[in-house]
């Protein structure tokens, strides 16, 4: 069996460590041609050293001295930047392209694996969500194709697989609620960074959590499901679901539903999608009905999580509005990690960028790149007004 040469953008993520579990599982299946994280030099290194990849890739330049006395001992390649990264994606002999990074930064790795014709496994919900009309306008010259890793992406990919895309009357993204389901409206004003963190169901990286915690993170999954199943914005919608069991659905027009199941474990996503949608055996414990006879659907609170309501705002109006809206999140996300907000206040800086931000109803990849920054530096300017 040829081994599948894999380019692992955000290796010291959350999905990235899990993505490396799997390729130690199946060494016969899959080879790390390229490894590349952000900051966390220590974990990059010592995943290059154990995986043996071609080139190593930090994204801070400040730290290219550590990563390169590291490795370069050992034959690895290593390069810095996030120049470096792209032209790696678009020039370095690999076959699948995970992208696990988070926020903005997956977009242009991404749109260089698309021009160079690679297959792409993509967890990095904001490269639709900021470009999705661009990304899929890119695929559509090339020969690449996407895979999901989102466990509510991948379990409609899963539903769909056999049917006719026109006999979709409804995507159905379940969420969990996020630890904050229950509580008011004042109640939400006065939580703290350890209570957002505090998933009931998944272990994730602290921005995503965050994002479920605010529901924007729904909000971001229902546009990514609008571009990368070509549905119109009125078939999709959330359902809160606390158990996480059932990870997404589709209901058709005859009225049946198809939905998937698992345990709330990401590497079963991530593995379908290294696999292909070829299903890798696993000696992982799966999902026991008899555990969950008892599962719950609600329809979500948006007057208590308003930014749930962001995804249909984004999509009604198009142009650079989702850009806007995952820039301001960003920064207002790690304010309120950094306790120099309060949670309440991220939908405040969001909605204040919506409003200062200049809209561009087709924007180039230029026009996003400008917006992102410009959208950073607004609400960076106004965090202390708050």
């Amino acid at each position: 069996m040829t081994q599948k040469q894999i380019a692992l953008v955000g290796s010291t993520g959350s999905i990235g460590v899990q993505t490396l579990e799997i390729v130690t599982e199946y060494p016969d299946r899959f080879r790390v041609h390229l490894l590349a994280a952000g900051h966390n030099v220590n974990l990059l290194i010592e995943q290059a050293l154990r995986f043996k990849p071609d080139i190593a890739i930090i994204a801070d330049t400040d730290l290219y001295g550590t990563l390169h006395e590291a490795l370069s001992p050992h034959g690895i390649r290593t390069a810095a930047g996030s120049a470096a990264l792209a032209d790696a994606m678009e020039e370095e002999p690999y076959d699948l392209a995970v992208i696990a990074t988070v926020g903005y930064s997956g977009l242009e790795p991404t749109l260089r694996a698309i021009k160079a014709n690679r297959s792409i496994a993509l967890a990095n919900k904001e490269t639709l969500v900021v470009a999705g009309e661009l990304v899929t306008s890119r695929l559509k010259e090339s020969k690449s194709t996407i895979l999901p890793i989102d466990s509510e992406h991948s379990a409609i990919y899963q539903s769909l697989a056999g049917e006719d895309r026109n006999d979709i009357k409804r995507l159905l993204i379940t969420a969990s609620g996020g630890p904050f389901r229950n509580k008011s409206r004042e109640e939400l004003c006065h939580v703290t960074v350890k209570d957002a963190l505090n998933h009931p169901n998944w272990a994730m990286g602290a921005k995503i959590t965050i994002d479920s915690a605010t529901m924007l993170n729904k909000a971001f999954e229902i546009i990514e499901a609008r571009w990368l199943f070509d549905v119109p914005q009125s078939k999709i919608q959330a359902v809160v679901h606390p158990q996480s069991i059932v990870h997404s659905m589709v209901e058709f027009v005859d009225g049946a539903v198809k939905a998937q199941l698992g345990v709330p474990d990401m590497r079963i996503p991530i593995s379908y999608a290294l696999g292909n949608t070829c299903r890798l055996a696993t000696e992982r414990r799966g999902l026991s009905i008899s555990d969950y006879a008892h599962l719950e659907f609600f329809e979500p609170d948006t007057e208590r999580f308003p930014l749930l309501n962001l995804a249909y705002h984004a999509l009604d109006r198009g142009g650079n509005v989702a850009c806007v809206i995952n820039a301001a999140n960003e920064i207002a996300v790690a304010a309120f990690l950094h306790e120099r907000i309060r949670f309440t206040d991220i939908q405040r800086l969001i909605e204040s960028s919506l409003e200062k931000m200049p809209y561009i109803p087709n924007p180039s990849y230029e026009d996003y790149v400008a917006t992102n920054s410009e959208t950073r530096r607004y609400a960076e300017s106004i965090i202390t007004t708050l």
